[in-house]
């Protein structure tokens, strides 16, 4: 059924009956259309029931719960941890690297020097092959009287009488955690005979110094007896008269033994490198100790 509306003089006909209970909202809504007050109304406050109600849904937000670790990842995460401490124990308990140098150069090229620095800094044993040649010299053995007769020359010591020393003191206890050899091998023959006893190094230090500045070296430097200091008359001289006094000259440290132990010195070190230019690095040795030692430490530091 069709009506007019009842609320206005429009005459506008309306929904009723069936459709109006169907849905009341469409009644309201043209009823509403009919009545120019009503339509002021819906007009005036809709937009705030709008934003009201807006509000009230931005208000109604969730707070996200808290992520609880479940027992797996939790577990994964001790394990991880306790993995990461087993591999820093590991590290600091591996045994080091062991070690094998040897420093070669000129005589007074710096070689005692620097192995003083190397053996603190390293904790190498050092062995000097002049030291074990002066050892048997003084205590008067067969080999040492026969070594003498070489190094008063300024000559080489047969390799039979050194190879032998040497590999000696390689085999000691000591030698086991590194070692720093000073000062051989000297020639072509001594590196084959170390080669062939089974002596590899790892790396093989060369100090290089000018001739001239090694013959100063030789003349000025004098040995003290007592405590096994070696002074320079001129660049490290003696601390007082006492111990200037009773300071001794070695034997072939003159400037003409001097000479002649470099020509031979040039005549092999050639050879020498040849044997071992894979690991071999090259170190200027005249400068300050502290410059040339720390060209030595890093080097040493990176093998």
């Amino acid at each position: 059924m069709i009506a007019t509306c009842s609320t206005s003089l429009c005459g506008r006909p309306t929904t009723r009956g069936k459709a109006a209970k169907k849905d009341g909202r469409v009644s309201v809504r043209a009823s509403a259309s009919c009545d120019p007050s009503a339509q002021r109304s819906a007009a005036k406050f809709a937009p705030r029931e709008i934003a009201q109600v807006s509000a009230k849904k931005a208000a109604v937000v969730e707070t996200p719960k808290p992520v609880v670790p479940t027992p797996v990842v939790a577990g994964a995460a001790v394990a991880a941890a306790a993995a990461a401490v087993v591999a820093i124990k590991s590290k600091k308990s591996a045994p080091k690297k062991q070690r094998r140098i040897v420093i070669a150069g000129a005589p007074a090229s710096g070689k005692g020097t620097q192995c003083e620095l190397i053996v603190k800094k390293f904790g190498l044993t050092h062995i000097s092959a002049g030291d074990l040649l002066r050892a048997a010299v003084a205590e008067g053995t067969p080999a040492g009287l026969k070594a003498k007769e070489y190094m008063d020359r300024g000559d080489l010591v047969p390799n039979e009488v050194v190879v032998t020393m040497v590999k000696d003191r390689l085999a000691q206890p000591d030698c086991t955690k590194g070692w720093l050899l000073d000062g051989y091998p000297r020639s072509e023959e001594q590196a084959e005979a170390l080669i062939e006893s089974g002596i590899q190094p790892d790396l093989f230090l060369l100090l290089d110094v000018p001739d001239e500045i090694l013959i100063d070296r030789v003349v000025g430097r004098r040995l003290d007896p007592v405590d096994g200091t070696i002074y320079h008359m001129t660049f490290f001289p003696p601390p007082n008269a006492e111990v200037a006094a009773r300071l001794t000259q070695r034997s072939d440290d003159t400037e003409e033994k001097a000479a002649n132990r470099l020509a031979v010195h040039h005549r092999n070190v050639d050879a020498v490198v040849g044997k071992y230019e894979k690991i071999m690095k090259t170190v200027d040795g005249n400068r300050a100790k502290t410059d040339v030692f720390a060209d030595i430490e890093r080097i040493i530091k990176a093998m």
